[in-house]
């Protein structure tokens, strides 16, 4: 498959095909990037988002962390090392930025013609993976050499779907058991297995390894088992637990930056 070129956006969270991820920015870097996203037309303002294992989401903006004699990072790589790549797990997702919305100066002042006071509000949805296979951060914001991923369904996609969707109400009840919550026993789910696999992805609550491990799944079919069984098991954890802290499972969290 043919590789293209795509703006970088690392970010301590996952991104999954057909979820929303609404995002703060005001880093100078991906200030930038939001400026040339608006030059572009609508339907081509796309970005790849990539989990972060290994740096900082947000660089430095302050000497005193964590040597107080050091300058602020700066630059497209700050807080990612000399290779960045090697920060950034391999498979991304990329995003379709549906709308981006200048928020107007923060405090103190800036100069005039100047944004750099200015943040952005963007809503973003995830549309395909992407394999990352190179980073260029001779820019304003990190670029890269992707490689678009195909979704395959795999073998007995269908009869697992059947299998997860149970689980992941039965976790959701559990879950919100734990929070004195009630769920809509009427809450739809959707009838494609893949779409369904994104939705469980985003909505249990894991960690980034284990939401990267379900977006780097080698097909629908193998995402699904891997959610079967992690339902299962963080479901098995809830019940023996006598509270947990409240969590909003339809909702991604806006990320600072």
């Amino acid at each position: 498959m043919t590789s293209v070129r795509l703006p970088l956006f690392p970010l301590n969270t996952v991104l999954f095909p057909g979820l929303v991820l609404p995002l703060n920015i005001f880093e100078a870097r991906y200030r930038a990037l939001m400026r040339d996203l608006l030059d572009l037309p609508e339907d081509e303002r796309r970005f790849g988002v990539v989990a972060i294992r290994d740096g900082r989401e947000v660089a430095a903006t302050a000497p005193g962390m964590p040597d107080s004699t050091a300058l602020p990072d700066k630059g497209a790589a700050a807080g990612f090392g000399d290779d960045p790549i090697r920060a950034f797990h391999p498979v991304g997702c990329v995003a379709d930025a549906a709308t981006i919305q200048e928020k107007g100066a923060t405090a103190g002042p800036a100069p005039e013609g100047s944004d750099e006071n200015t943040s952005y509000e963007v809503l973003t949805t995830g549309t395909t993976r992407f394999r990352l296979l190179s980073v260029d951060a001779s820019g304003p914001y990190l670029t890269g050499e992707i490689e678009p991923l195909e979704e395959e369904e795999g073998e007995g996609a269908g009869a697992l779907a059947v299998g997860v969707e149970r689980a992941f109400r039965t976790y959701q009840k559990k879950l919100a058991w734990a929070n004195e919550r009630t769920v809509t026993s009427s809450q739809e789910l959707p009838d494609d297995p893949a779409v369904l696999s994104y939705l469980v992805a985003a909505a249990t609550v894991l960690d980034v390894p284990r939401k990267q491990q379900l977006l780097e799944a080698a097909d629908v079919s193998s995402r699904l088992a891997q959610e079967l069984k992690m339902l299962r098991q963080e479901t098995a954890v809830i019940g023996k637990l006598p509270s947990l802290p409240a969590v909003d499972l339809t909702r991604q969290p806006t990320s600072p930056n």
